[in-house]
């Protein structure tokens, strides 16, 4: 009995790894492509690696399109973002699950059904606000629409609901009023689920393509995303070129990705089944 479990453990890590490495695939494909010449991108019979490694590709790119404006726009844009929904998500977060007032059920409710609410849906009516408000080819407009967080709201009070009220009661006996216990009991208790929805944020505000390219006009405004799309012209793309500043784009996402994977899963588990 104990050998047929040590295969089956055996065969389940073998078979893990191999769905790893085949998950792996499109980041190599990526990575190689980047370093072949436009024509040999897309070669028939596909190769693995190419005789000559292109590492002149990556001076190109930077001397073709201003990405370093683009980077720290996207930098800028993710950050402040990032930022925002960490405090508006973890204040209400506080208020859903850690205060007593009439309708908090209800309005949570209501509140975080709108998560299910394709964008696509209020797209036109909310670009027609922005307009209107002056805030159209901005990056405040771009902040404040996406400075609030339904699914960070959700997040994070399914964490707060795990801390124990005890600790709230005792501090509020102590005298302190709720932003005292928000500040020094619970926020930093809820560090594993802000480094969830530190990710999640940054992941999608800095590969957000839809909104800088509904709202943004000025180039010395655009994103990566949108310096990225740059080297497709009208009659043609240079593919390697592309491949070369996908590289170059996903580095800061790998870098927040490692710095908070101690607590990703952490979060992520105590968010999920707590509450």
């Amino acid at each position: 009995m104990k050998m047929k479990t040590k295969d089956l453990k055996i065969l389940l890590y073998l078979g893990l790894t191999a769905l790893s490495l085949f998950m792996l695939v499109p980041f190599y494909w990526m990575v190689i492509s980047s370093l072949k010449l436009n024509k040999d991108v897309f070669s028939i019979p596909m190769t693995w690696w190419p005789d000559k490694m292109h590492w002149e590709n990556y001076k190109i790119i930077w001397k073709k399109l201003p990405l370093m404006t683009f980077f720290m726009n996207t930098a800028k844009l993710t950050v402040i973002t990032t930022v925002i929904q960490l405090f508006t998500s973890c204040f209400a977060a506080y208020g859903f699950a850690k205060t007593r007032f009439k309708g908090k059920d209800l309005i949570f409710l209501m509140y975080v059904t709108t998560i299910a609410i394709p964008w696509q849906v209020y797209m036109v009516p909310q670009f027609i606000l922005v307009s209107r408000l002056g805030l159209n080819d901005t990056h405040l407009g771009l902040i404040l629409m996406q400075a609030f967080s339904a699914f960070g709201v959700f997040l994070i009070r399914q964490f707060y609901v795990s801390i124990p009220d005890e600790l709230c009661e005792a501090a509020r006996i102590d005298g302190l009023n709720e932003y005292g216990i928000f500040a020094r009991i619970v926020f930093p208790l809820g560090k594993p689920a802000m480094a969830t929805l530190t990710i999640f944020t940054f992941t999608n505000v800095w590969n957000d393509f839809m909104g800088p390219l509904i709202y943004l006009k000025t180039k010395e405004l655009k994103t990566i995303q949108l310096g990225i799309r740059m080297f497709i012209s009208q009659f043609g793309a240079d593919y390697a070129w592309i491949m070369a500043s996908s590289v170059c784009s996903l580095i800061p996402v790998i870098i927040v990705f490692l710095s908070c994977q101690k607590f990703f899963v952490e979060g992520v588990a105590a968010s999920g089944i707590k509450g």
